[in-house]
């Protein structure tokens, strides 16, 4: 049993080796797609939550880390950059905080909401599990 091997450039013959090239243009074309897909959507991502107007606090601790729930003054409700309908509320809380791992919530709130509707976002999160609560703020300008 011999074993052969291809034939290669140095055998003596002219062109009839296998050339092996990788043709990359249409690996670079993916690339190139799937760069500007990535730069839109973290420009998307990264303007989801900067029309809120928090309020301000002269007395602040760091923000702990948990699930967050941001209110815009036109009544959009994210939960985690998600945006989610009222109705559906009680069950983002209820999913986001199944897989937080500390079951805080927090509200970023414009200032202009109406308490009633924070209090109300705040039920359902106890309701569905929150250990903790708390608020947002930004310190004063100035």
């Amino acid at each position: 049993m011999a074993i052969s091997s291809l034939p290669s450039g140095d055998d003596g013959e002219e062109g009839g080796g296998i050339v092996a090239e990788i043709n990359v243009t249409p690996l670079t074309d993916i690339f190139l797609v799937l760069l500007i897909i990535f730069m839109v959507t973290t420009t998307i991502v990264q303007n989801e939550g900067k029309n809120i107007d928090l309020p301000s606090a002269e007395q602040s601790e760091e923000t702990p880390s948990g699930v967050t729930v941001a209110v815009t003054l036109e009544g959009a409700i994210q939960v985690n950059n998600r945006i989610v309908s009222p109705q559906d509320l009680p069950t983002a809380l209820e999913e986001a905080l199944g897989i937080a791992e500390q079951k805080v919530v927090i509200l970023r709130g414009d200032k202009r909401v109406l308490l009633g509707q924070a209090v109300d976002i705040l039920d359902m999160a106890q309701k569905a599990g929150a250990e903790s609560i708390a608020l947002a703020t930004q310190s004063p300008s100035g």
